[in-house]
């Protein structure tokens, strides 16, 4: 291959863009992106209504694990941005909880804190070797907080039984219990609320989050093709075609599409590769905004909702994050998630009427508040979550491997499918690192192999 390969990349969201920037700042100019849609962004874009009312594809906040991104948001944000100190709560039992859920039993009935911490100091003392994130979370947390919490929110969160998913994803992701902290906090009324990576964050002052994927957007220009999604890769010819009929050439090609969708676009691919992409499973969500005529009366950021009696598993307060998410002063713009899948269904044609029934049964709207809202938004993209699966590794170690044999690297949220590296830092970190490990040799520490056929692979 050519020390100077040419080089094409699938999708303009954080990953491809984080590649594009980063061929950019080296002065490399043998590639082109290709992107679907007529924005940048991919599912941290954000939109603007024609009320003025800005909303984020989900409650989005900004932190990183990376030098080079915070360097790269603060160089495209500047001073225009908020911090804040995060506000998370359950809504369950009529009463909000201060999250994470499991250090904070001592709001509870009397009853559940009861069942809570007997289910906690029996899986303490048992050992277990589970086999699937339900088993997981019976062994770690015990049954009553599995039965009150984990399992019916993760269902919601996830549309997938537990069950059916495994848990090496889980690292800063599910704060696990220390049962001293437990007792500290039931016993001396102290609750805890520190606890994650996300703790202080920050945010965009206009534009939401898609304003930071905006920005990368001029350094990226030149190489940019808009509207042109992908009907095709041929791996032998190494070329991959458009819906317009255009062949775009490649030495190495990085996909942020879907990989089950990449798979499935291909040409001469073994019977086990698309097998083992066929076995990939990805949830849905409607996001649903609100916008209401009065102030929003609370400091919260976000609150997650585990009960059944709602349909969406979590609300972000949007106008707490900036002013500018408004069009006027003292309006508020919640966002709801609700997600769907074969497992879990939700009717689209009424998913806004629910949510704002929900939000009043929940007390985060009035019934008066029905005639102050001024704005509904819905967006429902076809894939937001790729599920982590009992066989999910398996898989990875099957597809990735055959790719990279033909200089094909599968990177972000779903071109991995790793859920455990798919916040928007992870996400334009692999982008980075594709390009210096194919320019300059240099390892990839972001993304993870998993699975028996790639080399290193194994659960860290």
């Amino acid at each position: 291959m050519s020390t100077q390969p040419r080089i094409v990349i699938i999708g303009a969201g954080p990953t491809g863009l984080g590649a594009g920037y980063r061929l950019a700042e080296l002065g490399y100019d043998d590639w082109v992106m290709l992107e679907a849609n007529d924005y940048v962004g991919g599912l941290a874009t954000s939109f603007t209504d024609d009320a003025g009312f800005t909303y984020d594809i989900g409650g989005h906040v900004m932190f990183s694990h990376y030098p080079y991104y915070d360097a790269l948001v603060d160089k495209l944000m500047g001073d225009d941005y908020t911090t804040l100190n995060r506000e998370a709560w359950v809504w369950m039992q009529d009463r909000f909880i201060p999250y994470p859920f499991q250090n904070n039993l001592k709001d509870l009935e009397p009853e559940t804190v009861l069942e809570c911490l007997m289910g906690l100091i029996e899986a303490q003392r048992r050992e277990a070797a589970p086999a699937n994130f339900r088993e997981w979370i019976d062994a770690v947390m015990g049954r009553g907080i599995a039965e009150h919490f984990m399992v019916p929110y993760n269902f919601k969160v996830w549309a997938t039984p537990a069950e059916r998913m495994n848990y090496v994803w889980i690292g800063e992701r599910v704060s696990v219990v220390d049962i001293e902290g437990v007792l500290r906090s039931i016993l001396f009324d102290a609750p805890e609320t520190t606890w994650g990576p996300n703790n202080t964050f920050r945010y965009p002052l206009r534009g939401g989050t898609g304003s930071l994927y905006e920005g990368m957007r001029e350094f990226v220009e030149p190489n940019l093709e808009l509207r042109c999604p992908v009907r095709s890769v041929d791996p032998v010819a190494k070329q991959v075609t458009s819906d317009d009929g255009r062949v775009w050439p490649y030495d190495i090609l990085l996909s942020t599409m879907p990989l089950d969708r990449l798979v499935g676009a291909m040409e001469s691919v073994p019977d086990r590769v698309r097998s083992a992409a066929g076995t990939l499973e990805s949830s849905s969500t409607h996001v649903v905004g609100v916008g209401i005529d009065r102030p929003a009366g609370s400091d919260k950021n976000w609150i997650y909702f585990p009960e059944p009696d709602v349909p969406f598993y979590r609300v972000t307060y949007l106008s707490n994050y900036s002013p500018h998410m408004t069009p006027a002063p003292d309006q508020t713009l919640l966002l709801t998630e609700t997600s769907f899948s074969e497992h879990k269904p939700e009717d689209g044609d009424t998913i806004v009427d629910r949510v704002v029934d929900g939000l009043i049964t929940t007390g985060l709207m009035t019934a008066e508040d029905r005639g102050r809202i001024v704005s509904t938004w819905h967006c429902a993209p076809p894939q937001t979550y790729p599920v982590p699966t009992v066989g999910r590794d398996a898989a990875l170690g099957t597809v990735q491997p055959w790719l990279r044999a033909h200089d094909i690297w599968s990177r972000g949220r779903f071109g991995a499918w790793l859920y455990e590296i798919g916040n928007m830092d992870h996400s334009a970190m692999q982008g980075v690192e594709f390009v210096d490990a194919v320019l300059q040799g240099a390892p990839e520490t972001v993304w993870i192999p998993r699975g028996e056929g790639e080399a290193g692979a194994g659960i860290r």
